[in-house]
């Protein structure tokens, strides 16, 4: 795993800053403190900081083939580098290491941009083609790891984060109205836009080309959903394919030279990682949990990350998170987030990441399961679409209003109005937002309601609708969630927290086969009645405890409507003032107090909405007010 770094002036050709690369390698370095190696290529200048996993010894980047025409710089994993370094030997190419890296020049030579289809990992690379002084980019198919970029017509600009290409005087830091809009839909800002107006998230599944003719994007890999009428195979047969794809996608996401672990939640997907980890290792996984302390002890998950601990008899790890570890640290998780991301699980994935970096140098985790095999309550909520169509207008009207005046009640009432909307995409971009269509105009100020489009969100869904294969409901949501929640939320999410902790993430649920594997599944075997994510249930059923496989999705259920009634009130109050959104322009003042008043009162849950709205101005005080520092290391309790 690794930062990388990099710019072309492509268009005068004029001689690559090394300094600046200098520098915003520096940026990178909790990404990778083992090492630092640059290239420079006259106009082209590219670079790494490296976090050694694989051939501690030799894999320093960038690194070049034979003649030194080719020269690449990585971050993430080629697990199937073995596979392809034997068969690029019998052509006669010549490797100087044992490190996945340089499979990717020598592939390059026989493949071009074409070789991004032979590989099997997660990654986002550059690759530097002297002879055709043509700079080609990619990014893995799911969007484990991230790949940002600046083009200005002049020069490309690109890094692993975007705080180092921030560091270039020609970026500017000026706030991306359209990703407000979105970021208050979704929680997140979709790729390829990021809340900087300037910069760019190079979409997962994508390469890019820069040459003297100027940068271009294209897609080489999708989600299909074959959804064939055909005679489907057995139950029997898929869960036993299943299983295999589970087992491979594990034993070569072991392949380390440096110890490693695993996240265990106690969920389905963490504790099958964790079982399968144990089956293959000789000896007891390192496995690492969150939990509270306090009032809020009552919402961990720690019980049963224990219990999966106990029965595979794990080396066990654990840290306890407080709303003051909130107060503290707010601010360093927006700085590694880059920009802000409205999900609660930030501050866990970040404290639990760097208790694990005081073990370990690599984790495995279980992201994926529920976007693959239809984990989330919504996906049983949608089916029932069809009957609220079906309700009179008021009728529709009337539950909606009763809905409002109850106190608490979050999800259901997230479910019901996201229900009462007949357009398929004004459903799916309620499901999950951190304000819905209604409370959104009026969170806007005058100013930024006159300048963003409030139908853009429905419009984008229904544009990501548009390109999917899939015709059932449920696999149609499954694509959306893949495509774009997936990677911006929860991969975004880890990479940036795991990197904080100079720790490497591993997905292995987020195999592309198995990820093929599971969109080709009949949507049965994915929901049954009420049973999600039942055929990998039903595979993980004998290596788990009954209680894992029976108990209710939590996620990482950080108690921040409590504390922000609590504790982390003060805090609250003082960065999202009156006076401090009315200097910001962006939000409305009285619609903030308001949200806050309900929330202070139990009325409404609004903690997922003011953690939003919290990290919004952090991210403003962070990027825009101040140039962006290095934060401090926390302090752990275990």
């Amino acid at each position: 795993m690794c930062g990388i770094s990099g710019l072309y002036e492509y268009r005068d050709q004029r001689p690559a800053d090394a300094h600046l690369l200098a520098g915003m390698l520096n940026d990178l370095q909790h990404r990778g403190p083992d090492d630092t190696g640059v290239h420079i290529d006259g106009a082209l200048g590219i670079g790494n900081r490296r976090l050694s996993i694989i051939d501690v010894a030799g894999g320093q980047q960038p690194m070049a083939n034979e003649d030194g025409q080719v020269v690449v710089v990585s971050n993430g994993e080629i697990y199937n580098f073995r596979e392809l370094s034997a068969r690029l030997r019998q052509r006669g190419h010549r490797f100087q290491t044992v490190c996945d890296t340089e499979v990717l020049v020598h592939l390059y030579e026989e493949d071009g941009p074409a070789c991004v289809e032979a590989l099997r990992g997660m990654f986002a690379f550059a690759i530097w083609d002297a002879k055709q002084r043509q700079l080609f980019l990619a990014r893995d198919r799911l969007g484990i790891k991230p790949l940002y970029y600046f083009d200005d017509g002049q020069r490309l600009i690109f890094a692993s984060e975007i705080k180092a290409i921030l560091r270039h005087p020609d970026v500017s830091v000026a706030l991306n109205p359209q990703a407000l809009s979105y970021f208050l839909s979704l929680k997140y800002v979709p790729a390829p836009e990021t809340m900087f107006a300037d910069i760019r998230l190079l979409p997962p599944g994508h390469t890019l080309i820069c040459d003297r003719h100027g940068v271009r994007t294209q897609p080489y890999w999708d989600l299909v959903f074959p959804e064939t009428r055909g005679p489907q195979r057995s139950e029997a047969a898929y869960a036993e394919e299943l299983e295999a794809l589970l087992r491979e996608s594990v034993r070569l996401r072991l392949m380390s030279d440096v110890p490693f672990g695993a996240f265990l939640s106690g969920g389905v997907d963490s504790s099958t990682i964790v079982a399968l980890m144990s089956q293959m290792l000789d000896k007891p996984v390192k496995t690492f949990a969150v939990g509270f302390d306090g009032p809020a002890a009552g919402a961990s998950e720690l019980p049963f990350a224990r219990m999966v601990a106990d029965h595979y008899q794990a080396d066990h790890h654990e840290v306890f998170i407080r709303a003051q570890d909130l107060i503290n640290l707010a601010e360093t998780v927006v700085w590694h987030q880059d920009q802000p991301i409205a999900d609660e699980a930030c501050l866990a994935n970040y404290m639990v990441a760097h208790l694990a970096s005081q073990h370990v140098k690599m984790v495995l985790t279980g992201e994926g399961g529920d976007e693959l095999f239809a984990g989330y309550a919504r996906y049983a909520w949608e089916r029932l679409s069809p009957v609220f169509s079906r309700l009179p207008r008021a009728a529709k009207s009337l539950a909606l209003a009763a809905s409002q005046r109850l106190p608490g009640l979050r999800r259901p009432k997230l479910a019901l109005y996201a229900l009462c909307q007949a357009d398929e995409a004004a459903r799916m971009s309620n499901w999950f937002p951190l304000c819905n269509t209604r409370l959104k105009p009026a969170l806007l100020s005058d100013e930024m309601r006159q300048s963003v489009p409030l139908g853009m969100t429905e419009a984008w869904f229904a544009k990501l609708l548009d390109q999917t294969s899939a015709t059932t409901p449920l696999n149609r949501m499954l694509y959306v969630d893949t495509k774009h929640w997936l990677p911006d939320d929860l991969l975004a999410r880890g990479d940036k927290m795991s990197m904080a902790a100079s720790l490497e993430a591993r997905v292995p649920l987020l195999d592309h086969q198995l990820a093929e594997f599971a969109a080709a599944l009949p949507p049965h075997l994915k929901l049954r009645g009420l049973t999600r994510k039942y055929l990998l249930k039903k595979v993980c059923e004998p290596w788990l405890p009954p209680q894992i496989i029976r108990r209710k999705k939590q996620g990482f259920p950080i108690p921040m409507s409590e504390w922000f009634r609590g504790e982390a009130r003060a805090f609250l109050r003082d960065h999202l003032s009156p006076a401090t959104i009315r200097r910001r322009g962006l939000l409305n003042p009285d619609t903030v107090e308001t949200v806050l008043q309900q929330h202070d009162s139990g009325f409404a849950d609004y903690g997922s909405l003011l953690w939003g709205l919290l990290n919004l101005e952090l991210w403003h005080r962070v990027f825009l007010d101040r140039p962006p520092a290095a934060p401090a290391p926390p302090v752990l309790r275990a």
